[in-house]
């Protein structure tokens, strides 16, 4: 955790030229009326470099991104050090960009939200010294963001969503099941206890060597394993579900990644396949991980359920369930989560798949919800900090795993 002067000495920061250069290169529209709140959102938590602009109505009216996928998956993994260095690079020609398709000049913006936590620090920093520049500039409200929240919040964007709804949060880095009572409050149900999914499925990938694979030599590793499962038996190999025996929402990959390297390990060994090659049994192994993955998460997510209807937490009529972050976008997952809303009685929502990934809609998105609740507006930034790591709402999972409640076992016939 770094305080506002650490992090401007770490983080090269653009000029005050440049920044008058960029604000000067707008046109300004003194006719043109904006009867809605405006927020600029800027999101460079991970390997993303996003903005927009989002009205109060839900309107995005402009938004820009750059991937840096090609640069880490040449690299086998993201680096923390290349991550930041392509912020930099990137930043300001992507805030451009979103407010150059918004036809919003920047003195129209209501507000400039950005994401502050948790992520990489060399990412968050770069954002935060930016966004803080450009605050100051133009006289702006900031609005800091938790990622995980701006996840959850991405749904009521898209969908007409009231409070109170569970939220299932399945990414590259997270894996958490809560339920959002409001803007900025969550109870937290469960999370994952040591890595999450989408890294396990990135890890796996990168085993079976899937960027050799003539389909996914383009593919994120998530990706990889979703297209290649298609073609594989996922009974092939008996793989069980982690934690079957603890009755809580929280979760654990790690065991499950160290089980399908064995199997790597030992087809490599009956194949007399050498490291570095595809297996031909590589479609069955990538079914196999993902049906385990998905009837892993089907199961904490059907405690969850159960869990908040006993407890009168969610509505008896029309309760919701939200899927999202990257993970959420894969359909095998999402199927087995409709096999438990189907039981349960729920609707399951998820967020366009665009929408699933890191983006600036999301944050912009927050910082209108937060600018219509009156939470967490800063109109004076100093002290103002990022948080690599930050937890999520008020965490009430050991209470869930006290409950210990009987989740039923379901068909997972995807």
């Amino acid at each position: 955790m770094l305080i506002l002067n650490k992090t401007v000495r770490v983080f090269s920061k653009p000029s005050k030229r440049k920044i008058y250069e960029f604000l000067g290169s707008f046109t300004f529209h003194p006719g043109k009326p904006f009867l809605h709140k405006l927020v600029l959102g800027i999101e460079t938590s991970c390997d993303d470099t996003a903005a927009a602009v989002v009205d109060e109505t839900g309107n995005v009216l402009g938004e820009a991104i750059h991937s840096q996928t090609e640069v880490h998956l040449k690299t086998g993994g993201i680096i923390p050090p290349v991550a930041q260095r392509l912020h930099r690079e990137n930043i300001q020609q992507i805030v451009q960009e979103a407010l150059c398709a918004s036809r919003v000049s920047p003195s129209e913006l209501s507000a400039i939200a950005t994401t502050i936590k948790p992520g990489l620090a060399l990412s968050l920093g770069v954002g935060l010294s930016y966004s803080l520049q450009l605050v100051d500039q133009l006289k702006k409200p900031f609005i800091p963001i938790h990622h995980m929240e701006a996840h959850a919040l991405t749904i009521r964007l898209t969908n007409n969503v009231e409070f109170p709804f569970l939220v299932l949060l399945i990414s590259g880095g997270h894996c958490l099941l809560a339920l959002v009572q409001g803007v900025s409050d969550f109870l937290l149900l469960g999370k994952s206890l040591d890595i999450a999914p989408g890294d396990m499925f990135d890890k796996v990938a990168r085993r079976l060597c899937l960027r050799k694979h003539p389909e996914c030599s383009t593919m994120s590793g998530g990706k990889a394993i979703e297209h290649l499962a298609k073609q594989g038996n996922k009974l092939h190999f008996d793989l069980k579900p982690p934690m079957q025996h603890a009755r809580n929402c929280d979760f654990s990959f790690s065991g499950l990644q160290n089980v399908a390297d064995k199997i790597i390990k030992q087809k490599e060994k009956e194949e007399g396949t050498e490291t570095g090659q595809i297996l031909s049994s590589a479609a069955d192994i990538a079914a196999a991980v993902q049906h385990t993955t998905a009837c892993h998460i089907a199961r904490r997510t059907h405690r969850a359920v159960l869990f908040c209807q006993q407890r009168g937490l969610l509505p008896q009529t029309n309760a919701v369930l939200v899927a999202s972050g990257g993970v959420a976008s894969n359909l095998y997952i999402r199927k087995a989560l409709e096999i438990v809303t189907s039981v349960t009685q729920c609707t399951l929502l998820c967020p366009p798949p665009r929408l699933c990934t890191d983006n600036g809609v999301m944050i912009a998105w927050n910082g209108i919800e937060r600018l219509r609740a009156g939470l967490g507006v800063l109109h004076n930034t100093e002290g103002i900090r990022y948080e690599p790591k930050c937890p999520l709402g008020v965490d009430i999972s050991k209470e869930v795993g006290e409950a210990a409640i009987k989740v039923p076992r379901l068909k997972m016939k995807i």
